[in-house]
């Protein structure tokens, strides 16, 4: 039987994430976009070597700060999921990033997946979406869909829950924790965001604990991990970010210093949440704070 849509996207739901605690694992949904783009431009199956390069540099962009990063890993172990096909078998308890060079291992859609993208083009732009809303904030998609070179329209926003939104932005007055901005045309409040700590996606609650207001900016911004937020309400700016303009007034005159805080202390972000943050989100280590 042949697959229909409906199934493929249900296998891309149900993508065999590595879980560990509250630890992010990206590295399959940021292979299937580039896999995606690659499609795009009519390259139908990618080898390791001339992959492994993108999608490592993929990983340090958009998933969680570690010590090293393994392209390798996704690319054998997508095949555990209906959707990925080698040119060769691959011991998954021996993957190697040297050997799966020397192999010239080579990956690519399943026949079947293959047969459905490309009988229906405007369904990779689906897929996309579907994946970039699982694994990642709206702030960081178009970043995510231009980093693969996916030549798409910008995926449109999904309305949020407007409960969340407006305790979070009645929590801290309807001003950006962070530079206080508060323009409204009118009476309509204009780029203030409900920002999520730990995000949805990622199993954080829609609690004022895990929420704090932020300006469109210092939204992506968190988002990116270019800064942070310790557990006494500080605002830390990562070492890697820097610039000649807007590096100091959106940022660096922050440094050091505490965010707003919230009408009530019971609103205070939780430690857990800042501490995923971090772990997960920020691209530390933090600048020097002097004096």
């Amino acid at each position: 039987m042949q697959l229909t849509e409906y199934e493929l996207k249900e296998r891309i739901n149900n993508l065999n994430i590595w879980k560990k605690k509250e630890q992010r694992a990206p590295h399959k949904p940021l292979l299937l976009l580039l896999a995606l783009s690659r499609l795009q431009g009519g390259m139908k199956r990618m080898t390791y070597e001339e992959t492994r390069g993108a999608l490592k540099e993929l990983l340090m962009e958009f998933g969680p700060p570690r010590q090293c990063y393994h392209p390798e890993e996704p690319f054998v172990r997508l095949t555990s999921d209906g959707l990925w096909v080698l040119n060769r078998p691959v011991d998954k308890k021996k993957i190697q990033d040297k050997l799966l060079v020397e192999q010239q291992v080579a990956g690519g859609f399943e026949p079947e997946v293959l047969a459905l993208l490309e009988g229906r083009p405007a369904l990779c732009h689906e897929i996309a979406e579907q994946l970039l809303y699982a694994h990642f904030p709206e702030t960081v998609h178009s970043d995510i869909l231009e980093a693969v070179g996916f030549e798409l329209a910008p995926v449109p926003r999904r309305k949020r829950d407007p409960k969340f939104r407006n305790r979070i932005l009645k929590a801290y007055e309807y001003s950006c924790a962070v530079c206080g901005f508060n323009v409204r045309l009118g009476n309509q409040l204009i780029a203030i965001d409900a920002a999520h700590i730990q995000w949805h996606l990622a199993g954080g609650p829609d609690q004022e604990e895990n929420g704090i207001a932020l300006c469109t900016l210092h939204h992506k911004l968190f988002d990116r991990g270019v800064f942070t937020i310790t557990n006494e309400r500080k605002l830390l700016v990562a070492e890697e970010a820097n610039g000649t303009r807007g590096l100091e007034e959106w940022l660096m005159r922050y440094h050091g210093s505490e965010i707003r805080s919230p009408i009530n202390p019971v609103y205070q972000p939780k430690r857990v949440f800042l501490e995923w943050h971090v772990r997960e989100v920020f691209k530390g280590p933090a600048r020097y704070i002097y004096g």
